[in-house]
């Protein structure tokens, strides 16, 4: 700190601007700008930056990304997005000069001397701006200030300066800011809902109505909202919902689509639509497309809602916690004021929502992760916050609100864990339909692995070091909701007792060591011992595996032992849960709202552990020596990251998972839409829909889904080029480097370069940041640069000339219109992974029409991401040679396929690209006469 906080006393009333004597910095590939405190630029190689930085801290923008790219350690720095983070609180920004510059309405910065420039003058501005807060704004932000100054904040006596020294503050600093939040209002239950049907016309009619005047004509659109409409309709038979496969083409529009029928559905009934989503950027798209519906602002706020798992929010009991007794060390303190003043302004306590991305890249994610609310350890209304409690508040706004936003993950885990649950949603939107298979797989598998242990020992028994004062376990949850009775106290004593046969912390360390500690861990070592014995590459730093048949006696052994702890684990857990049950019988007329929730609460937590986990497990045990059942597949496995064992154990899964999601959640429901731009497989041999009905769980129907198909308003023929290189070496890691080079040069940027491979990615980043930086434009890579995925698909779609690399979950998230994706290199064709769970799939489903079926899927989104507006174009590049012609039927067939030499590529990517801009700047031109 520049400054003693200490002898600041009340020697400032506020509103005067200091600014730190800090040069800025900022950095451009092998280059770097300085603007000096004189105001003078100069230009330094990175080496000399190197060298200058320890001794004079600049003022720079993500100071992670900065030490990334000049190769340092985390070094001191005045960060401005930490100033921004204070002083806007849950106001979106870009962790870039540009996107700093829109966020504040400056001009935006087109040189690196301008990008300089352009973080002086935020800090100017942002300081202002605290100057100006209202009083008693003003007098909180002073006492959150003081004690993050005192901590150690670099900003402090700048961010002091400008707001003056504030009295008080009390025993946490000023950081206790859960006092000035709202509580939520509760609510008498709501009447069943109606069962009125929304007709076509009715749909087309709404869809109308959500529509801006200058918006693009859609007629697919209408035909879309109409098609879906036969959702919304009550059904006639128990089991059989009204299921409508819709595959909407790109530019389709069918988000409006499908919201105008739901929206029409859930005013007339009374409830709410559940539209459901497999990625975070997808569900903000949605909450946006809902302002046409709702365009004020406090009516939206009031019928609609964003739901995600309980991990997603802070919990303010986590958030007091870290405060208490001043244990929180300096730095986590700097942290907790910028979270305090989050936590003012928050829509919902969405940390994944408008707490920004990049904040947790440069605090270190787990100091903010451990401030959400963690799987069970949620203690309701015994909370001194639970009227208060974010969690609280957005589940009981889904129970009044219209329009409910959630996942795939959140959606399936609640009807699993729920079944009888008549507050379970009975109208389902799955937009990104496509993916139903991957979140079905994840959210129905069965995983008897040391995490899973662990995780199951904590929410017993509470940590075994971590955060003791809140010991998380079941004595602390339920033991005042049993009462005095001996028995069930004896029963929570003995599960408490049994938990101890789990997996504990430092477990993988034992287990390297060949030192287990109780059953679960003796169990997990000889599965250690099988995969590391049976795998072709033990000494890999990647995830291994082997299959599960023909354990030792030693490992059948360890499994007997393991089994029949857990039998005695799950018969106190049921015990208690039956208790529980009985006494919501037999005090009924006694329990408040409050405390029978939390008996409810309870009581499907420990019914939900035993029939979904440790059940499962037991099964699994039981069965070892026996083939997997007809409709598993299961297998030993060592996962890895950063070379170090991460998680181990046996794993089952579904071999078609769609099974239990359509047990599950589709039949129970009344209407289902399920909607994606790439629900079907074009190839010959899927001309019925099989692909869809296979990916969807439509084959597990009575009634068979209602299909549709609408294509693309699109001209692709006229607006895509698609190139399959045929002279680039694709396991030559330089000649691909190299390629990828030049068709970025050729494009001037706006590029998205997908890989098969982390480390073929980093190779090629390694290979082009410096030419890229050379020509001007901005290199962003998953993987490489300290910033999470979300953030850089967000910079990718603002700053129109950089280049973005990455992996399968870069091509889910993007969703760039315009110029900033114009084009699209495929390393290599992107073939399933043959592990052993795709092995027992692609016998199940086809052999190798399943692995050609796949791949089709991942070219179609791919390519499909290329166009999202009418006036949109682009180039897609397939740079591996081996590409077989039947994978072409991925794209649209009117678009030709050419297979050309890199030379011609290059040429024909930029000659393209020129000619699409030249048009739009002519139409741009005769507009504007």
């Amino acid at each position: 700190m520049s400054e003693n906080t200490e002898d600041m006393g009340n020697t400032s009333n506020g509103g005067e601007i200091r600014l730190p004597e800090a040069p800025v910095l900022v950095i451009a590939g092998n280059k770097t700008t300085w603007l000096s405190t004189d105001g003078e630029i100069e230009e330094e190689s990175i080496e000399a930056t190197r060298l200058r930085i320890p001794n004079e801290p600049p003022l720079l923008i993500h100071r992670l990304a900065v030490a990334r790219k000049l190769d340092l350690n985390p070094f001191t720095a005045f960060d401005i997005l930490e100033l921004y983070a204070f002083v806007c609180p849950a106001v979106p920004c870009l962790p870039t000069p540009r996107g700093l510059a829109r966020a504040l309405d400056l001009e935006l910065p087109v040189s690196l001397e301008d990008q300089a420039m352009t973080l002086f003058e935020a800090m100017n501005l942002l300081l202002s701006k605290l100057a100006k807060l209202p009083e008693a704004e003003r007098k909180s932000a002073s006492q959150i200030a003081m004690t993050m100054a005192r901590a150690g904040w670099n900003w402090g006596p700048s961010v002091l300066a400008a707001l003056g020294i504030a009295d008080g503050g009390g025993p946490y600093g000023g950081l206790d800011v859960w006092k000035s939040l709202k509580e939520w209002p509760d609510f008498a239950p709501d009447p069943p809902p109606d069962d009125i049907s929304v007709s076509e016309m009715e749909a087309r009619h709404r869809l109308r109505e959500l529509l801006h005047i200058d918006a693009e004509e859609r007629p697919q659109q209408s035909d879309f909202a109409a098609a879906v409409a036969g959702a919304f309709v009550p059904r006639d038979r128990e089991d059989q919902p009204h299921v409508v496969l819709a595959e909407a083409g790109t530019g389709t529009g069918k988000t409006l689509g499908y919201i105008a029928p739901a929206s029409l559905w859930a005013e007339k009934n009374g409830a709410a639509v559940w539209i459901s989503t497999y990625t975070k950027n997808l569900q903000r798209q949605i909450d946006e497309e809902l302002d046409s519906l709702f365009p004020n602002k406090a009516e939206k706020e009031a019928k609609t809602v964003i739901r995600k798992g309980r991990e997603n929010y802070v919990c303010l009991l986590n958030y007091e916690e870290a405060l208490q007794g001043g244990a929180a060390r300096p730095q986590d303190k700097i942290i907790l004021g910028i979270i305090a003043r989050w936590l003012i302004a928050t829509r919902d306590g969405d940390i994944g929502g408008d707490l920004p991305g990049w904040l947790m890249d440069l605090t270190g994610s787990s100091r903010i992760t451990r401030l959400a609310d963690r799987r069970g350890e949620c203690i309701y209304s015994a909370c001194s916050h639970y009227k208060k409690c974010f969690i609280e508040k957005s589940t009981r706004k889904a129970k009044k609100a219209e329009i409910v936003i959630a996942n795939h993950a959140l959606v399936m885990i609640n009807a699993a864990s729920r079944p009888d649950d008549p507050q379970l949603p009975k109208r389902h939107v799955f937009d990104e339909g496509h993916h139903l298979f991957d979140a079905a797989d994840s959210a129905f598998a069965a995983h008897l692995t040391g995490m899973e242990g662990a995780e199951l020992r904590r929410w017993i028994s509470g940590s075994d070091t971590a955060r003791k004062g809140r010991m998380r376990g079941l004595e602390k949850r339920i033991s005042d909701l049993i009462g005095e009775d001996e028995e069930n106290l004896k029963h929570l004593q003995d599960a408490i007792q049994a938990s101890r046969a789990l997996t504990s912390e430092g477990w993988q360390k034992r287990l390297e060591d060949g030192l287990p500690k109780g059953p679960m861990e003796k169990f997990l070592l000889q599965i250690r011992q099988l995969v590391k014995a049976r795998t072709h590459t033990p000494d890999t730093p990647y995830s291994i595996e082997c299959p599960a048949t023909e354990f030792t006696p030693e490992a059948l052994s360890a499994a007997a032992e393991l089994e029949k702890a857990l039998g005695d684990l799950a018969d106190p857990l049921m015990k208690l849960a039956k208790a529980l049950v009985k006494r919501l019988e037999d005090d009924a007329e006694d329990l408040d709202s409050a405390s029978r929730q939390r008996i409810e609460a309870a009581v499907q937590g420990l019914s939900r552990r035993t029939t979904m986990v440790i059940r499962p497990w037991q099964s699994i045990l039981k069965d070892l020596e026996e083939t997997a059942p007809d409709s598993f597949v299961d297998w030993l496995g060592i996962e890895r990251i950063g070379g170090r064992d991460a998680d181990l154990g046996y794993y089952r899964s579904w071999i078609d998972p769609t099974k239990p999601f359509a047990e599950t959640l589709l039949k129970p429901s009344h209407g289902v839409v399920i909607t994606s731009a790439t629900l079907r497989d074009q190839s010959e041999e899927d001309l019925d829909w099989q692909s869809a009905d296979l990916r969807t769980g439509a084959s597990h129907l009575i009634l068979p889904p209602k299909r549709t198909r609408l294509t693309s308003p699109f001209n692709f023929k006229e607006q895509t080029r698609i190139i399959v290189v045929t002279d680039v070496r694709r396991d030559h890691i330089r000649e691909v480097a190299s390629a990828y080079r030049e068709l970025f040069l050729a494009a001037k940027g706006g590029a998205l370069g997908l890989f098969t491979a982390i480390w073929r990615l980093r190779e090629v980043y390694k290979n082009i940041l410096g030419p890229l930086a050379e020509n001007g434009i901005d290199l962003y890579a998953q993987h490489q640069d300290a910033m999470n995925t979300a953030t850089l698909v967000d910079i990718f779609r603002e700053e129109e000339n950089s280049v973005l690399l990455g992996t399968d979950a870069v091509r889910d998230g993007v969703d760039v219109p315009g110029r900033s994706l114009r084009l699209l290199v495929f390393d290599r064709v992107p073939w399933p992974r043959p592990d052993l769970k795709h092995k027992a799939r692609k016998a199940a489903f086809g052999g190798n029409r399943y692995d050609d079926m796949l791949t089709r899927f991942k070219l179609k989104q791919a390519y499909g991401r290329l166009l999202r507006r009418e006036s949109d174009f682009g180039v897609f590049v397939m740079l591996d040679s081996m590409m077989p012609t039947r994978l072409t039927s991925a794209f649209p067939p009117d678009v030709p396929i050419e297979r050309v030499g890199l030379k011609d590529a290059i040429a024909l990517t930029r000659n393209f690209i020129a000619e699409k801009e030249s048009e739009l700047q002519k139409i741009s031109l005769d507009k504007a006469r």
